[in-house]
C-alpha cells in the first residue's frame, strides 16, 4: 500500500510519541520517588526502552519506523530513503513533535510523583540523558559509536533476506522485535557513559518540555550539554549510512 506524505508525517509523530511515553516512563518508573518501581535499575530501563521501541515501530508501519533521526540520516546516505531531503526533514520534524508529546504524556502519568520529587538531577534524568563523567569529547565519542551500531545493523535488518544476500530471510520478517532487541543490547553494552541516547529527537524533544512544564524543583535543563546527544547521533547515522555502502554489499 502507498502512503501519502502526511500520513507519514503521522506514522513517525504517532510512532515517536509511544517511543517516549513507554521509554520515560521506565525511566519514570525506576527512579521517581515514590513510584512502585523504585530502584528497578538500569535492567529494568534497558527493557523497558527495547519494548517502547518495539512499540513505537510497530504502530509507525506508514513511514517505515524510523523515529530518530539519525535513522533518517543513515537511510539517506545509505541510499535506501529515495524520498529525498524535503521528505526526510518532514520526518524530522515529526519525530521531535512526537518525542515532545511523548514526554508530555509522561509528566502527565507521573505528575503527582513529580510534585513529590526534589531531586532536580533525577527530574532531568526521566526527561533526556546526561553523561556521568562529562567530558563533552569522549561523550560525543560515546554517542557516535552508540548510534553507528544501532543504524548500521538497521540498515543490514534490511537486506535479510533479499535474494541476493545470504542473510537470514525470517529476520526482517520479525518486524520490530530485532530493532527491540537490539536497543536492548545497546543499552547494556554501551549505555552506562551516557545514558544512550543514541537519537537527537528522543533527547531534545523531552529537554525542550522539561523547560517549559511546571514541574516542581527542576532547576536547570543542562542546555551545556544538549547538543552531545544531537551532533553524536547524527554524526553515528551518517558514518553508518555512508559505510554501508562498501560493508554491507
Amino acid at each position: 500500500m502507498t502512503y501519502s506524505v502526511g500520513q507519514e508525517f503521522l506514522s513517525e509523530l504517532v510512532g515517536t510519541a509511544m517511543l517516549l511515553l513507554l521509554g520515560g516512563g521506565v525511566v519514570a518508573t525506576a527512579i521517581l520517588t515514590k513510584s512502585k518501581g523504585l530502584g528497578g535499575g538500569w535492567l529494568l530501563i534497558n527493557f523497558g526502552w527495547g519494548l517502547a521501541v518495539f512499540a513505537g515501530v510497530s504502530v509507525s508501519y506508514a513511514s517505515g519506523a524510523h523515529l530518530n533521526p539519525a535513522v533518517t540520516v543513515g537511510l539517506l546516505a545509505s541510499g535506501g530513503f529515495t524520498q529525498g531531503i524535503g521528505v526526510a526533514l518532514l520526518y524530522i520534524v515529526a519525530q521531535l513533535l512526537g518525542a515532545m508529546i511523548g514526554a508530555l504524556l509522561v509528566w502527565l502519568a507521573f505528575k503527582k510523583h513529580f510534585d513529590e520529587e526534589e531531586n532536580a538531577g533525577t527530574i532531568l534524568g526521566v526527561f533526556s540523558t546526561g553523561p556521568e563523567i562529562r567530558s563533552y569529547a569522549w561523550n560525543l565519542i560515546t554517542e557516535i559509536i552508540g548510534t553507528f551500531v544501532l543504524v548500521f545493523v538497521v540498515i543490514a535488518f534490511g537486506h535479510a533476506g533479499d535474494a541476493a544476500t545470504k542473510s537470514p530471510a525470517g529476520l526482517a520478517a520479525l518486524g520490530a522485535l530485532p530493532v527491540a532487541l537490539l536497543v536492548v543490547g545497546i543499552g547494556a553494552s554501551l549505555g552506562g557513559p551516557t545514558g544512550y541516547a543514541i537519537n537527537p529527537a528522543r533527547d531534545l524533544g523531552p529537554r525542550i518540555m522539561h523547560a517549559i512544564l511546571p514541574i516542581r524543583h527542576k532547576g536547570s535543563s543542562d542546555w551545556g550539554y544538549a547538543w552531545v546527544p544531537v551532533i553524536g547521533p547524527l554524526l553515528g547515522g551518517l558514518i553508518a549510512g555512508l559505510l554501508s555502502r562498501v560493508l554491507l554489499p
